[in-house]
């Protein structure tokens, strides 16, 4: 402990001392101030040249009249009514069908319960 702390005030003071120093420098004594007095009037200048005149602008004139209104137009014709379609053909009849057995007697009885 006793080296580190000796080796740390070494490291401080050369970091210290390495550093570049700046030199302050005074400020130059103060000099009186310059005072400026204008000098007396000059003669007048002379006078200009005229400047050019304007142009003229037109003032538009009054509003003509309103013009006639146009014609109506034709009516359209009526188109052509369109032609009756063709009615087809009646279909053939259909062949009667095979008759069935005839019926048995005597035969067991269903009765039928519905659920409550």
């Amino acid at each position: 402990m006793k080296h580190s702390l000796l080796l740390a005030a070494l490291v401080a003071m050369l970091g210290l001392t390495a550093c570049e120093k700046t030199t302050v420098a005074a400020p130059p004594a103060a000099s009186a101030p310059v005072v400026v007095v204008p000098g007396p009037a000059g003669p007048a200048g002379a006078t200009g040249a005229t400047g050019s005149t304007g142009s003229t602008v037109a003032v538009p004139g009054a509003t003509g009249a309103t013009g006639a209104t146009g014609a109506t137009g034709n009516d359209g014709a009526t188109g052509s009514t369109g032609s009756t379609g063709y009615t087809g053909a009646t279909g053939a009849t259909g062949a009667d069908g095979s008759k069935g057995d005839t019926g048995k007697t005597g035969g067991d009885t269903v009765i039928v319960v519905p659920q409550k």
